[in-house]
C-alpha cells in the first residue's frame, strides 16, 4: 500500500510541476518576465521562509519516503486515499487556471506591461484559484504523505497567503485596473467561490 501512495504522490507532484513549468515558460516567451527582487524584501523572506522548506520536503519524500519519517502520522488509508483522489483532480483544476490565465502568468505578485484582467475560466467565480488549487493540491499530498510537517506548512502558507500576499497582489491590481477590479471582486470570492453576492 505505501509504494502506491509514494507514486501516486510523486506522480501528482511532478504532472503539477511540469504543468506549472510548461506554462510558466510560455508565458516569459510571450509576455516576458518580471523579476523577483521587484516585489520587495518580504516577498524574498516569505519564500526562504516557506516556499524553500515546503519544497524540499516534498522533494525529499518523492526522492526517499524515509527522509521525512520523522514527522510521519499514522492516518487512516481512506484519508490517504482521499487525498489521492484530491490531489488528481488539483492537477486538472491547475491545467484549466493555466490555460485560462495564459500569458498573465508571473511568479510574482506584479502585473506585466501588458496583463490583461482574465475573468473567465475559474478566475470567473474565485480571484486566486491559482493560489486555491496550489495549497489544496499541496495539502492533499500531505495527507497521502501521512506527514505533518508538510501539512503544517500548508496551513501557514495559506494563512500567510490570505494576510500577506493576496492582499499585496489585490493592491497592485486595483492599482493596474482600478474600477474593473473592483467590481471584478464585488461578484468573485478570494479562494473560494462567491456563495453570496
Amino acid at each position: 500500500m505505501a509504494i502506491i501512495f509514494r507514486w501516486g504522490f510523486v506522480t501528482i507532484l511532478a504532472i503539477a510541476f511540469a504543468l506549472s513549468a510548461t506554462f510558466r515558460a510560455r508565458a516569459r516567451r510571450t509576455s516576458g518576465t518580471i523579476a523577483r527582487r521587484e516585489e520587495g524584501v518580504w516577498a524574498v523572506v516569505l519564500r526562504a521562509v516557506l516556499a524553500l522548506p515546503l519544497f524540499l520536503s516534498f522533494t525529499a519524500f518523492a526522492i526517499n519516503p524515509d527522509w521525512m519519517q520523522w514527522s510521519f502520522v499514522p492516518l487512516p488509508n481512506w484519508l490517504r486515499w482521499t487525498g489521492l483522489a484530491i490531489g488528481a483532480l488539483c492537477v486538472f483544476f491547475l491545467w484549466w487556471v493555466f490555460a485560462s490565465i495564459g500569458s498573465n502568468i508571473s511568479e510574482t505578485v506584479l502585473t506585466k506591461k501588458d496583463h490583461q484582467l482574465v475573468t473567465d475560466g475559474p478566475y470567473h467565480r474565485i480571484r486566486h484559484p491559482l493560489y486555491s488549487g496550489a495549497l489544496l493540491a499541496f495539502f492533499s499530498l500531505s495527507l497521502v504523505a501521512s506527514n505533518a510537517f508538510m501539512a503544517g506548512l500548508v496551513v501557514i502558507g495559506a494563512i500567510l497567503f490570505v494576510a500577506v500576499v493576496i492582499p499585496r497582489e489585490e493592491e497592485v491590481l486595483i492599482a493596474k485596473f482600478g474600477e474593473a477590479y473592483l467590481e471584478y471582486r464585488k461578484s468573485t470570492g478570494r479562494l473560494l467561490p462567491r456563495m453570496w453576492k
